[in-house]
């Protein structure tokens, strides 16, 4: 999976019930959340022909269960850094407290703030606030080798700031969470279908869509449509609505639509 040379780009799982990423280039390998369990996340990197034992750190988006999962005992059994803002790491401590009332610890944490870019071995990261129920959510991008790669979920609604953000990407995780017309005749609760439509929820197929049709600068070789929702959305619903709108500019070289997968991990991207 990661051994060869160049930028690549292995998403491990997406979806409500668990999100992990791995983005690495030559030297450096960032495992991007950690929303499964550590034995998951290893039995699917080794599936992919990859070493845990290569994980250069943790990047945390946000404290929600399915992006976190795994943190703890993750950190704990490869002891490499574990990276997210100080909102986010109080957040997660205060839920995760044991029986005694006593927080997690973290032998290797590192905070960031949203905005100020920060260098992983030879990978630059930049954190970006996304709108989200969450205490300092964020999405990444990263640049090594001459390649930007963006992975961005959990966001309600597509604000300027994050629009700028991915100009210039060659490969873009983006969320394509739900079907609006599946969500709202779907088995949810009236509060959660509010939740998940408001601006501080999750990004629709048709919201994606507007993005790839209007903001959207159309340079990436690469786009994966990622946290879709089993409940309210269907893989070829998804990948439907995103090809329509990205229409003429896909070609063999550019804007060429995968699917990421809740129950097994995507063939590696490589740049």
């Amino acid at each position: 999976m990661l051994p060869n040379m160049g930028v690549s780009v292995s998403v491990l799982a997406s979806g409500s019930r668990g999100n992990t990423t791995i983005v690495a280039s030559t030297k450096t390998r960032i495992l991007v959340d950690a929303g499964i369990s550590c034995r998951e996340t290893f039995k699917r990197m080794k599936a992919l022909g990859g070493d845990p034992n290569s994980l250069s750190s943790i990047l945390i988006t946000h404290e929600h269960a399915d992006h976190v999962y795994g943190l703890q005992v993750l950190a704990k059994k490869l002891g490499i850094p574990v990276f997210m803002t100080g909102a986010t790491h109080h957040a997660w401590s205060h839920m995760m407290r044991d029986t005694n009332g006593e927080p997690p610890k973290l032998n290797k944490l590192e905070t960031f703030s949203s905005g100020r870019t920060f260098q992983i071995g030879d990978i630059a990261v930049t954190p970006f606030t996304i709108p989200h129920d969450a205490a300092d959510p964020v999405g990444f991008t990263f640049r090594s080798e001459g390649v930007k790669v963006a992975v961005v979920t959990d966001l309600g609604y597509m604000p300027v700031s994050v629009v700028d953000n991915l100009h210039g990407c060659d490969v873009l995780v983006m969320e394509s969470n739900h079907d609006l017309e599946m969500l709202r005749g779907g088995p949810y609760p009236w509060s959660v279908k509010q939740r998940v439509m408001s601006r501080v929820g999750h990004l629709s197929n048709e919201a994606l869509a507007e993005f790839f049709a209007s903001d959207y600068d159309g340079g990436a070789a690469y786009v994966v449509l990622a946290h879709l929702s089993e409940q309210n959305n269907h893989p070829e619903i998804a990948r439907g609505a995103a090809e329509r709108a990205l229409g003429a500019r896909r070609t063999l070289l550019h804007n060429r639509v995968l699917l990421a997968s809740q129950s097994e991990p995507l063939e590696p991207i490589r740049v």
